[in-house]
């Protein structure tokens, strides 16, 4: 009913700028008749003579140019060179500017970010819904889908380069950009979106031992992969870190750099298949863990991913369980004036992944629901909110067309999701040897709208203190900036990831305990004396 908000803005950082593709202006020396000497070799002398330039290759498409090119601007020349070491571009005269893009290609969606490479300046970002998503809404249901229908990997690379494409052209074109003016392209994304983005089969990745085809640093000519940018553009992939840790955990790790800090800290990739890394400078490990698409609104019963109409905060009255809730499109509460006329462009359309966390935590806080998740039928004499469903009942978050319920299917599917997580983290922490987290960072557009209070409510994350629980935003986005616009960056990340622990969850024998533990609210066994420091315990 209303286009998905993509919430992966860029944040300002500090970036130094190293790129690996330069502008250099040149003069060349004129033809000569008594000096036979080709074309591209007074351009290689014009350039090891003024910048020192030595022994550069040419592309094949650069040379059908270069005549045409010298001849239009009096012999001036603006070259474009990679690493250097090739001539990748080239134009007239003197050229001033050039462009990259980095690119975060996610299971659910794609962000990109537009950037100038001759200064740095982010010029403009956008995200766009992974078309890829009508063949399955997580990583395990698209490899599925090959499996049933064999070759048809082909279909899914053209989805996802299609996309990355339009999301390039949509970024250019506000910023009155050419598309042959693009030089870079840097990507990210987890394994699976990783391979199919490459044209190659992600069907490995469907059963143990989860081999990729490679997990190292890539650096491909962008025509090979039907991009629409310079036909002498590269495209960097940074280095995937294990079978279901991707590059996007990598450009995680490269924006936030738990590796050069003392403080051991946890940081949350939160997805459909949410990543996990944990340490510091003397050691880091990670995993992922499977938590499935509900926290993105799917298997909700009343659940949608992020739009306006979708409720995103919800507080229930502990005593009287009067519901009051936030909707994506309007400032205003439920239960302040001008709410009805604030949400007219959108109406009240269903809950999304922030909300149904929050609603969940409410209604455990307020004893709707048991520290085991089913509901408590004692509490309908307290509120006609509490609706009877068969031999379980449903809590009444809006009623009107549609009417929204939180179901006891609905905790269930939270419940897995969230112990999915939870033991993934804790197969870390016991692998590291520490009970206790000191800080925690939720990476991701999900991790960023999330109420740390209510995410360590229900069990989501480790008790800690709740001020060193920070959003990192679309951290998997800002490394794919920083290696888009430093080079040394990606000689960095590609040593880290090397020395990186990797878990693999799917065959550690604790995991399944961890997993029933951690079913609880917020958790059967860990205490959280940090969380009810600041918010009461709800009695039994």
């Amino acid at each position: 009913m209303h286009r998905q908000l993509v919430r992966k803005q860029a944040k300002h950082r500090d970036i130094v700028l190293d790129t690996n593709t330069r502008l250099y202006y040149v003069e060349v020396r004129p033809a000569d008749i008594h000096n036979p000497a080709g074309d591209l070799e007074r351009l290689r002398e014009a350039l090891a003579k003024e910048w020192d330039l030595d022994g550069l290759e040419v592309a094949c498409h650069v040379l059908a140019s270069l005549q045409s090119a010298l001849r239009a601007e009096n012999w001036k020349l603006t070259v474009a060179i990679l690493a250097g070491a090739e001539i990748v571009a080239l134009w007239p005269g003197l050229k001033q500017r050039v462009f990259g893009v980095a690119v975060d290609i996610g299971s659910t969606t794609i962000a990109a970010y537009l950037c100038d490479l001759t200064n740095g300046e982010l010029l403009g970002s956008n995200g766009i819904i992974n078309p890829q998503i009508r063949f399955g809404e997580d990583l395990m249901s698209r490899v599925s889908h090959l499996m049933m229908h064999p070759g048809s990997e082909g279909e899914l690379t053209q989805v996802v380069r299609a996309a990355v494409n339009r999301i390039i052209t949509d970024l250019t074109r506000e910023s009155a950009v050419e598309n042959s003016d693009v030089l870079e392209v840097v990507v990210v994304g987890n394994p699976i979106m990783h391979h199919l983005f490459l044209g190659i089969s992600p069907q490995e990745l469907g059963a143990a031992p989860f081999a990729l085809a490679t997990d190292s640093a890539l650096s491909v000519p962008a025509s090979e992969l039907d991009l629409d940018v310079n036909p002498g553009a590269s495209v960097y992939l940074l280095p995937c870190v294990a079978g279901h840790v991707g590059a996007d955990a990598a450009g995680v790790v490269l924006a936030l750099e738990p590796y050069l800090r003392d403080e051991i800290t946890l940081i949350v990739d939160l997805g459909t298949n949410a990543e996990i890394v944990l340490g510091n400078k003397d050691r880091l490990l990670a995993c992922s863990s499977p938590t499935g698409p509900a926290f993105e609104g799917a298997q909700i019963s009343a659940g949608q991913r992020a739009a306006p109409g979708a409720i995103e905060r919800v507080r229930i009255d502990r005593k009287t369980l009067e519901v009051r809730f936030q909707v994506i499109g309007s400032k205003l509460w439920s239960n302040e004036s001008g709410f009805a006329e604030s949400i007219k462009h959108c109406g009240i359309t269903g809950i999304c992944g922030s909300g149904i966390i929050e609603a969940i935590a409410e209604m455990y806080l307020a004893g709707v629901i048991a520290a085991n998740g089913a509901f408590d039928g004692g509490r309908a004499a307290v509120s006609d909110r509490m609706v009877a469903n068969g031999r379980t009942w449903s809590f009444r978050l809006h009623s009107g067309i549609p009417e929204i319920l939180v179901t006891q299917h609905d905790v269930r599917q939270i419940q897995l999701a969230k112990a999915a997580l939870y033991a993934g983290i804790k197969l870390l922490m016991a692998r590291l040897g520490i009970e206790k987290v000191v800080s925690v960072r939720l990476a991701g557009a999900f991790g960023s709208y999330i109420d740390p209070k209510y995410a360590m409510a229900i069990g989501l994350i480790p008790d800690c203190p709740l001020e060193k629980v920070s959003s990192a935003g679309n951290a998997a986005g800002a490394g794919a900036r920083i290696a888009l616009l430093n080079v040394a960056a990606r000689r960095e990340i590609e040593s880290v990831v090397r020395r990186i622990e990797k878990i693999e969850t799917a065959v550690e024998p604790q995991f399944q305990q961890f997993f029933v533990d951690a079913m609880a609210f917020p958790h059967s066994v860990d205490q959280f004396p940090e969380l009810f420091s600041v918010i009461e315990k709800p009695v039994g």
